[in-house]
């Protein structure tokens, strides 16, 4: 399991609550990015709408912009893939006050992407 790209300020911002894994729909081009350590967690977050979670915000840069198609936007919205029952506790957790759910990291797991998904509460001044 070799770590692409991290959220590292994640422990200083949010107290973990509860952690999922996740595949990621991507596109050949940004596979190769991610495997050469390109891209940003920063701001990213999950949402779930219509029974599908989604990664908003994470920027994921051409490798290669010669061989971009022109129109390849890098803070696209991408799917997750989870089981119906983890997306449900997502949309649960959703739509309590004060949780957030975030990307914390995208690794490899043999030859697939996948993503560390949290739930997570924010830190006060006091924590």
């Amino acid at each position: 399991m070799a770590t692409l790209i991290e959220y590292k300020k994640a422990g200083l911002k949010y107290e973990r609550l509860e952690e999922f894994e996740a595949g990621l729909e991507l596109f050949g081009h940004e596979v190769k990015a991610l495997k050469q350590k390109m891209g940003q967690l920063d701001g990213a977050r999950v949402i779930v709408r219509g029974g599908e979670a989604y990664m908003v915000g994470a920027t994921i840069p051409p490798c290669q912009a010669a061989n971009t198609p022109k129109d390849y936007d890098p803070a696209r919205t991408r799917r997750l893939l989870m089981k119906k029952q983890q997306i449900a506790e997502l949309a649960n957790a959703e739509s309590k006050k004060g949780l957030t759910i975030v990307p914390i990291e995208l690794y490899t797991k043999s030859t697939l992407v996948k993503a560390r998904v949290a739930i997570v509460r924010g830190k006060g001044k006091q924590d």
